[in-house]
């Protein structure tokens, strides 16, 4: 469980982006984290994983998130960046997926084992010996999936996971969403994959919780995602006109 108590962040003093935070996150729950640029998303992302101070207090697991706490806390959460290069850095993406196992202390057979587990369970397996810079861009995303997935992370993190995707690569990511078994958050502007990926939402407006609910409740309210500089998704849009 993830827990918020009267969460804030500061940039620069005087400049909040966090402003008072309070919700709670269930082992298994899929949320997504909508709002406008600059809302706080990605910024909520990472006070959870402990690279920005904040005030107030936020508990993995009843581990509370500090210094004490990091590298524990890490191994509980992994974070899907929103730019794949910056995530995918070794030679091949074999090589990539093995990196977090063999630095959590596995043996080279446990990781070569954990590696291949992990790219036959996400159908991955032709993209084994690819370098990366040679993989087109859905390729690389969910090679980045999967290098976060080899460390079997209790709760998965995903900041724009489908962002610059053609249609079809677009799909077999939300595909792959899906079928995780995994507490997930994923922060995002595309709001029909937040429809088909995650039962809840939480809208945040200038550091502030707006709303917290079922997805479909605030996803289909016109006047809330307005009032907050958003659309509606576009599925939704598209059966208003009919």
């Amino acid at each position: 469980m993830i827990r918020f108590e009267h969460v804030s962040c500061e940039y620069e003093k005087g400049q909040t982006v966090l402003n008072d935070l309070s919700f709670e996150i269930q082992d298994g729950e899929s949320v997504g984290l909508i709002g406008a640029n600059g809302a706080g998303k990605s910024t909520l992302m990472k006070v959870l994983l402990g690279l920005l101070p904040y005030s107030g207090r936020i508990l993995v697991d009843d581990l509370e998130v500090n210094k004490a706490n990091l590298k524990e806390i890490r191994r509980k959460m992994g974070f899907v960046l929103q730019n794949s290069d910056n995530q995918m850095f070794m030679p091949t993406v074999f090589e990539d997926i093995m990196f977090a196992p063999l630095n959590y202390g596995m043996t080279r057979e446990e990781a070569e084992k954990r590696t291949e587990d992990t790219l036959n369970e996400l159908g991955l397996s032709n993209l084994k010996h690819r370098h990366n810079h040679k993989i087109s861009g859905g390729e690389k995303k969910m090679a980045a999936i999967a290098t976060v997935l080899a460390m079997d992370p209790g709760t998965l993190l995903m900041d724009e996971p489908t962002s610059a995707l053609d249609p079809y690569n677009r799909r077999i990511v939300i595909n792959t969403i899906n079928k995780l078994n995994k507490t997930k958050i994923i922060a995002s502007h595309d709001l029909d994959m937040i429809l088909d990926t995650c039962r809840r939402v939480i809208l945040l407006s200038n550091g502030s919780i707006a709303a917290d609910d079922g997805a479909e409740n605030v996803l289909t309210d016109q006047i809330l995602l307005e009032k907050n500089r958003m659309e509606l998704p576009l599925s939704y849009s598209h059966m208003k006109k009919q």
